[in-house]
């Protein structure tokens, strides 16, 4: 019998499940084998035995239960589990029925654990956290309650990561206001308007493609209490010394209907708000995107590798609105819309002792930076997310008009720079699929310009020996001009062959840039060589042939996919300095093929593989010499760089959320070859002129990774452990030696939640890094860095608490390498209104400056940040 002909019958099935008309009940009563009623039993249903879990729950003091599922399966498996006696299992019809369930005494012991229902509950691949077991006295926003959650870890840039690969989508209620930005709620939603927090694992967010198209990513939902929430932060700070001030009001609004979430933050205090509007969307690979190019730059300080509040030393503003209306079912209209303004200080010195296969070069600078951020940024998004039907139209800018100051101390000189960076890019993505009979009908175009022209002045001028023929001079300049136009364009259908999906897609880009770049000297003087001038057109089109195939077994124990895709690709770039062009043609064919395959209801096990061909970017393909920065002089005078890049992985999951359970490891291989090899001259006062060179060369990286995370419920404790190895080899040409760079690095992190009392919470998290790198089997240069962070949390009473922190930053290259910091805190509550009352003693040590060491390749950089002095703060915090 042809398979295709239950497609209807599978999808009218599919909507009255989904609509609620085909619920199944199933209760009953658990029973020892001497008729006495089991308190406490664990009762699951499944699928099969290795599918995952439709519904569990625990039987009460008479030994009841009752789960409620949704699922079109003739038959499901239930297991019934109690400490002491044999695990029951029984295959049942797939509808309302109660049942007498008896278990029988166990001679082994078993290793059962009892999870209450209020915690964690699953419902097929959904995951659902009560917020109210997570939080403790002191938690006031749902990130507090989020990095406790065992699976989920969250960066210190605020992005959210599940079983260690980024989430896909965040949500609230069920819509996605933020689109990636969802610090912006993480940070300032009230823990006490989210009841629970949903893990959508394997989550498809295209609705018409659920049942045609595998994601292995998964998403967050935060569910809130009241289908009418209106929740927020109101936040108004002073401090000493110096005069500090910090205000932050964020107002929200949730309905079925309308969500909106408001805000205005400035601070001097370092508190980096940015942060809240920084994008975590997942880009496909496919799409033209508009973030900032950077072709200038200032010498910088490197930042310390700790919250920004100790070292940031800033006034900040920053307003934003984010509005959706959903127009009717499944119709939204969506505004994103920020603008950030920060004026921003760096006072550092920096210690730089680059090593080459023939000499050691050391570099002392002491750096004063002045650094203003303008930037303007929007969405306006029109999706229509049907069950049949997705239509999405995407209309996206931003504006950024920055500029930099900087003055460099050095033994011998005084450098100062002065940099503006201003850029512009707007774009449109139309996405757009439409059911046609039996199969779905695709199309997408992406259209995008971006333009920048940046002007960089460096006093005196650097390279004497190239600009000046060795004597001093006053001043240079560096202007770039920048322009890109961008269109990509392409059609396909999707159709579903039984438990086969085939999407065969035909499509075009096309992308234009154009780079004019000067060098002028003193007094406005020009640099007319033409190896110091850029005229550059760099045209890039493909079109392409791309062919996917996916599988899903009836058990949906196997997930398979094989991306096939078959490019012609061509590029030419010209400059009309030189009347040679550039061109390249290439046929290229880049496999991917993935498999996931569920061991059980609790194990995983993945692997991919796949070939991907990489080609120049304007960025690394420009004629004439480049001051990208004041001691660095670059140009790519050589062939368009062509990358072939083979990617193997391989992967074994283990998720129990009836333990809080969660374990990952994870090996990856990618061997590259490269058709240029780059070159660096590096000179007695640190500046170095790079170059690429026309050798094929080859660069193999390996990467082992582990992590685990676990809930103690007794404990009410969340312990998560995260480790890493990679090692990398690649060829490098240094002051004209060719010479093998093999670097290793092994990272460890840690990090305890844990409720020691009802008057005590303590915190901690720690990272230990190793970092190695060599020329061949001679190491020059080996790092470890450690980080610690403990806070103690006393609760004197209902309504206040007492905070101690203390952190400790570490390395082993610097002899001053140790840093110490201590803060203390005092919070009261007011229960009418209900308000936070903050005092906050930050830095009582008064560490004033902070000692870093890090290694790059053939370099280590010792540097030393000044950092903001020991000072007091109170706030006042409304969350409601």
């Amino acid at each position: 019998m042809n398979s295709s002909k239950h497609i209807y019958p599978f999808l009218i099935l599919l909507f009255f499940s989904l609509a609620g008309y085909s619920q199944t009940q199933i209760s009953g009563q658990t029973f020892n084998d001497q008729k006495e009623k089991l308190s406490g039993a664990t009762v699951m249903v499944s699928k099969d035995s290795v599918s995952s879990i439709l519904a569990y729950a625990i039987s009460d003091a008479n030994g009841k239960f009752k789960l409620v599922l949704k699922n079109e399966s003739d038959s499901l498996l239930l297991k019934v589990s109690y400490l002491g006696f044999e695990t029951f299992k029984k295959t049942i019809q797939n509808k309302s029925q109660t049942l007498e369930v008896i278990l029988s005494p166990s001679s082994e012991s078993l290793k059962e654990v009892l999870v209450k229902s209020e915690i964690l509950q699953q419902r097929g691949d959904t995951l659902s956290f009560s917020v109210a077991a997570f939080k403790d006295k002191n938690d006031r926003v749902i990130a507090d309650i989020l990095k406790k959650l065992p699976g989920i870890d969250i960066r210190p840039n605020g992005q959210i990561f599940y079983k260690n690969e980024p989430i896909q989508k965040y949500y609230i209620e069920g819509l996605d206001l933020l689109g990636g930005r969802y610090n912006l709620a993480n940070n300032n939603l009230s823990a006490n308007s989210v009841s629970r927090v949903e893990i959508l694992e394997n989550h498809q967010p295209v609705k018409v493609l659920d049942s045609l198209e595998f994601s292995e990513r998964a998403s967050i939902n935060i569910k809130l209490k009241k289908d009418v929430t209106v929740s927020g932060t109101m936040t108004a700070g002073l401090g000493a010394l110096p005069l500090l001030w910090e205000t932050n009001v964020t107002p929200m609004i949730f309905t079925k209907s309308r969500q909106a979430i408001v805000s205005y933050q400035s601070n001097n205090t370092g508190r980096d708000v940015s942060g809240d509007i920084r994008n975590f969307s997942i880009n496909s690979g496919e799409n033209f995107d508009i973030d900032k190019t950077d072709w200038l730059s200032v010498q910088n300080v490197s930042q310390p590798p700790f919250s920004a509040e100790r070292w940031l030393d800033n006034n900040v503003h920053l307003a934003s609105a984010n509005i959706l209306q959903r127009i009717k079912e499944d119709l939204d209209l969506k505004l994103n819309i920020s603008y950030l303004n920060d004026y921003q200080q760096q006072d550092g010195s920096t210690q730089t002792r680059y090593f080459t296969p023939t000499d050691t070069i050391d570099l002392i600078e002491n750096t004063n930076n002045d650094i203003f951020v303008n930037k303007l940024e929007g969405e306006l998004t029109l999706e229509n997310n049907a069950d049949k039907n997705y239509l999405k139209n995407q209309l996206e800018f931003n504006g950024f008009w920055n500029a930099n100051r900087g003055l460099i101390d050095r033994s011998n000189s005084q450098i100062k720079q002065q940099l503006d960076n201003p850029f512009f890019g707007i774009k449109n993505d139309l996405r757009l699929l439409k059911t046609v009979g039996k199969q779905l009908i695709t199309f997408n175009s992406n259209n995008g310009f971006t333009e920048t022209n940046q002007d960089l002045r460096v006093q005196p001028g650097p390279f004497e020996a190239i600009f000046n023929d060795g004597n001093s001079y006053e001043e240079i300049q560096q202007m770039v001009s920048s322009r890109k136009m961008y269109t990509h364009n392409s059609a396909g259908i999707t159709k579903a062959l039984g438990k086969f999906t085939i999407s065969p897609k035909f499509g075009f880009s096309f992308q234009n840039q154009q780079l004019d770049t000067d060098i002028f000297l003193e007094n406005g003087e020009e640099v007319l060589d033409i190896d110091f001038k850029n005229r550059t057109e760099f045209v890039e089109s493909s079109v392409y042939f791309k062919n996917a195939f996916s599988f899903k077994s009836k058990d949906e124990t196997w997930n398979l996919s094989l991306s096939t895709p078959l490019q012609f690709k061509s590029f030419r770039l010209e400059d009309e300095n030189f009347e040679e062009a550039r061109e390249l043609d290439r046929l290229v064919f880049e496999p991917y093929f993935y498999a996931k395959k569920k061991l059980s209801a609790f194990w995983d096990a993945q692997a991919s593989a796949g070939l991907v061909y990489d080609f120049g970017e304007l960025q690394q393909l420009y004629y004439g010499f480049l001051l990208n920065g004041y001691r660095n002089l670059n140009r790519y005078n050589a062939p368009i760089s062509e990358e072939t890049r083979q990617n193997y992985n391989g992967g074994l999951s283990y998720r129990n959320p009836l333990k809080q359970l969660f374990l990952n490891a994870s090996y990856s291989y990618s061997y590259t070859e490269k058709n240029l090899l780059y070159s660096s001259s590096i000179g007695e006062n640190g500046t170095t002129l790079l170059e690429a060179v026309a050798r094929d060369n080859s660069f193999d990286t390996h990467k082992f990774s582990a992590d685990g995370s676990k809930y103690f419920r007794k404990l009410k404790t969340t312990f998560k452990l995260n480790t890493s190895y990679n090692l990398s080899k690649q060829q490098q040409l240094l002051n004209n030696t060719l010479t093998e760079l093999n670097t290793r690095s092994f990272t460890l992190r840690g990090s305890v939640d844990a409720e020691l009392s009802n008057w005590l919470n303590a915190n901690y998290s720690g990272t230990v890094v190793t970092y190695t790198s060599g020329f061949g089997e001679r190491d020059f240069q080996k790092i470890e860095t450690q980080q610690h962070t403990v806070d103690l949390y006393f609760y004197l009473k209902e309504n206040q608490y007492l905070n101690v922190s203390g952190e400790y930053y570490g390395n082993s290259l610097s002899e001053n390498g140790n840093n110490y910091f201590m803060n203390l805190g005092y919070q009261f509550t007011f229960q009418k209104p209900k308000m936070d009352l903050n005092i906050s003693w930050r830095n009582i040590l008064n560490t004033d400056e902070f000692i870093n060491a890090y290694n790059n390749q053939y370099y280590y950089v010792q540097s030393s940040y000044r950092l903001r002095p020991s000072q007091l703060l109170a706030t006042l915090r409304f969350s409601f």
